[in-house]
């Protein structure tokens, strides 16, 4: 055989290899796209609407911004702006940096990225694993600032040969490719039945890309933006006005000026989030609903439940939350305790603990239940010997209601009944009942108890399912936090 022969065999055997191997990716550009929908359970509990996390960290860059840095680079590309050998620029938060610097990996560009000096070290170090350069610039600083991100960014563009802006905040291609992509897998693995979409505001073009398609399809679905406290976005939808900026700790969401990328026309509402409403919600996403997820997922999943309960959503409703990015970026600031309680996010430590450490502390273990159709006589017997004054109603492990003192007393005063001590409670069981799960925190329920809520049902996942653990009232948590807090 030739060498030539011997060639074309190996380039057959290969092409045929290609083909016969249907589940394998060329490279991972390819993995890019078609995150999964998961549906929210235990942040979600207080609410009633289905409420579906498109997680973008599923992406192999590790966030939403994979999907416009191969889309940027391409369309350079197209149009001769980008040539071989040449650089990418770019003044990125961090994760449109890893989207370009993934593609530009793959396509052989060298890479340079400014960031503002509140990113995250996990940030700078993983766009230096991809061989980039990193500039960092002061967060403080007018937009037109020359020492700014965006004006260094630029600057460096025009000292380099062979140079592109990839200028994610005014590019078109920014908005085009979530209408594109992101848009249309939502509408698909919804079944068209997307009632909400919620995702946080930066560039604008994920929700502007989203939010058009979306509409597209049913012009009553609501688009609904998330602006961190600290951000103009927020004013500006709401009153037509520039306000001033503020520093805020948030990565990746809220703008000091308005990008061109961002459609307002496609916005119903926009509702706004502090940082420490933003990192509470992070932290539980991964406990609670194992999602290992960035702060600006948390503002997210956070503003959507505040949008949930402004407008009234009922069970009928499904709301899709946009989550952008994976955890693993910040474990030396949400994830880190220190750095939590420096900035005044994070309490004392004693509100780590849990309702299932409240009901562990309790003298009284045994959870004292009554069933259906017992007789009142009894009741008021069990309730004197064990010194309670309430207690739960529980038929095969479920939870019925509640039997009070005051119900029992409210039901003995109606003078037109003809009372008897072997009539049933079932009259007097109150279904207006609080129920937490076992590891919601100490803080939640000082918030509920203090708030009115007179004693709250404790059970394995909240929202009623599983079975009832124990009680808690304001006496359990104080003598808790007396005990084992101050």
């Amino acid at each position: 055989m030739s060498a030539q022969d011997s060639t074309a065999a190996r380039a057959d055997g290969v092409r045929m290899r290609r083909e016969s191997y249907a589940e394998v990716l060329d490279n991972v550009l390819e993995a890019m796209g078609e995150t999964p929908l998961i549906r929210l359970h235990q942040v979600t509990r207080d609410v009633k609407p289905d409420v579906l996390a498109k997680v973008e960290f599923f992406n192999p860059g590790g966030s939403v911004k994979d999907r416009i840095g191969i889309a940027i680079i391409e369309d350079a590309e197209r149009s001769g702006k980008l040539k071989p050998g040449g650089t990418i620029v770019e003044s990125t938060s961090g994760n449109t940096g890893v989207g370009l610097a993934v593609a530009a990996a793959i396509k052989g560009y060298k890479t340079v990225f400014v960031m503002p000096d509140k990113m995250s070290d996990e940030k700078i170090q993983l766009l230096r694993a991809f061989g980039a350069r990193v500039v960092v610039t002061p967060t403080a600083v007018e937009p037109d600032d020359p020492r700014s991100y965006y004006n260094v960014a630029k600057r460096i563009v025009e000292e380099t040969p062979n140079a592109i802006l990839a200028n994610q905040y005014h590019n078109p291609v920014n908005p085009e490719v979530h209408y594109e992509t992101t848009g249309p897998e939502i509408w698909r693995q919804t079944n068209g039945r997307v009632d909400v979409f919620v995702a946080g505001m930066g560039t604008g073009g994920t929700i502007s890309g989203v939010g058009r398609y979306l509409k597209e399809q049913n012009p009553n679905v609501q688009i609904v933006g998330v602006d961190p406290v600290g951000s103009l976005l927020y004013e500006l939808f709401h009153t037509g006005k520039m306000g001033e900026a503020f520093t805020y700790n948030v990565e990746g969401i809220g703008e000091d000026f308005l990008p061109s990328t961002l459609d307002l026309s496609v916005v119903d509402d926009v509702v706004q989030v502090d940082d420490r409403e933003s990192f509470l919600m992070t932290r539980r996403l991964v406990r609670e609903e194992g999602l290992f997820v960035g702060g600006s997922s948390g503002s997210a999943v956070a503003g959507a439940l505040k949008y949930i309960q402004k407008a009234g959503l009922g069970p009928d409703k499904t709301v899709v939350v946009l989550l952008p990015d994976s955890g693993s970026r910040y474990l030396s600031k949400i994830f880190n305790d220190e750095w939590m309680r420096e900035h005044g996010y994070l309490a004392d430590p004693w509100c780590e603990a849990t309702a299932k450490d409240v009901l562990a502390a309790k003298t009284q273990q045994e959870l004292i239940a009554l069933e259906p159709g017992a007789r009142l006589a009894d009741v008021i017997a069990l309730m004197k010997e064990h010194g309670i004054s309430q207690a739960p109603v529980i038929e095969n492990g479920d939870l019925l209601g509640m039997v009070r003192e005051v119900d029992l007393l409210n039901h003995m005063l109606m003078a037109a009944h003809n009372h008897s001590p072997e009539e049933s409670i079932d009259s007097m069981i109150s279904t207006d009942i609080t129920i937490v799960a076992a590891n919601e925190p100490l803080e939640g329920l000082m918030n509920l108890l203090s708030a009115g809520v007179e004693v709250v049902f404790v059970t394995p996942a909240g929202g009623g399912e599983g079975p009832v653990a124990g009680i808690l009232t304001k006496i359990d948590v104080l003598d808790y936090i007396a005990t084992h807090c101050i």
